[in-house]
C-alpha cells in the first residue's frame, strides 16, 4: 500500500467515526404530568333569594299601594257612571208614561239622549283610564323586578370570582315538563343563605315579607 492510499484509509476513517460519534448521555427522568385542579361548582337557589330579599319586598309593597290607588280612583269614576245610568232609568220611565204632555216628553226626550250619551262617554273614559294605568303599573314592576335580578346576579359573578368557584348554578331552574335541573345538590357546596345575608345587611332592620309570591295582578273592572 501505497503513502497516498494509506493516508485516505486513515482519514476516511476519522471522517465515519466524526460523523457517528457515541457520546455517553445521564438518563433523563420521565415528565411528570401537571396536577389539575378539580372544578369548584356552588348552587344557589334564586327563587328564594328573589323572595326573601327586602328590596322585592319593599317593590311589592309600593306596587299594592299603587294599586289600591288605582282602584279606588276607578270605584270613583264607576260611582258617576252608575249614578247617570240611574238617571237614564228614570227617565226612560217618565217617557213610558202616557200621562204626560208631548212637550214635556220631548224635553224628557232630549234629556235621556243627553244623559245616554254622558254615561256612556264616562265609562268609555274609566276603562281606558283602567287600561292604561294598569300596563303602566306592569311595566314599572317588570323594570323594577328586573333591577332587583340584575343586582342578585352581580352578587353572584362577584362570589364566583372571589371563592374562585368555576361554575355556579341556579338549583331552582325548571325544565320545560316543570321538573328541577337538579334533583340532587350537596346541602355544603350552596351559597343562597351566604348570598342573602349580604343583599340583606344593607337594611336597617330585618322585617319578613310575603313579597315576590306572584306577579302583580292589574285592577279588574268590577264589570
Amino acid at each position: 500500500m501505497t503513502a497516498s492510499l494509506l493516508l485516505t484509509a486513515i482519514f476516511s476513517a476519522c471522517e465515519e467515526k466524526a460523523a457517528d460519534p457515541v457520546v455517553e448521555r445521564e438518563a433523563s427522568p420521565p415528565a411528570i404530568p401537571a396536577v389539575q385542579r378539580a372544578p369548584r361548582w356552588a348552587t344557589v337557589d334564586m327563587q328564594r333569594i328573589f323572595k326573601e330579599y327586602d328590596r322585592t319586598g319593599e317593590v311589592q309593597t309600593e306596587i299594592n299601594v299603587e294599586r289600591a290607588r288605582i282602584q279606588k280612583e276607578n270605584s270613583d269614576r264607576l260611582a258617576r257612571v252608575r249614578e247617570i245610568l240611574q238617571q237614564v232609568e228614570e227617565l226612560r220611565g217618565k217617557l213610558d208614561d202616557p200621562s204626560i204632555a208631548e212637550s214635556r216628553r220631548h224635553r224628557d226626550l232630549n234629556e235621556w239622549n243627553s244623559k245616554q250619551q254622558e254615561g256612556i262617554a264616562l265609562d268609555r273614559e274609566r276603562r281606558e283610564f283602567l287600561q292604561r294605568r294598569n300596563q303602566s303599573l306592569n311595566e314599572n314592576m317588570v323594570q323594577r323586578m328586573k333591577g332587583i335580578l340584575d343586582e342578585i346576579r352581580k352578587l353572584v359573578e362577584e362570589k364566583a370570582k372571589t371563592g374562585d368557584y368555576d361554575c355556579i348554578v341556579d338549583k331552582s331552574g325548571l325544565s320545560v315538563s316543570q321538573v328541577p335541573f337538579f334533583l340532587h345538590t350537596p346541602a355544603a357546596g350552596d351559597l343562597t343563605a351566604i348570598l342573602l345575608q349580604e343583599l340583606n345587611a344593607r337594611a336597617e332592620a330585618p322585617r319578613e315579607t310575603d313579597a315576590g309570591r306572584g306577579a302583580a295582578q292589574p285592577v279588574r273592572d268590577p264589570d
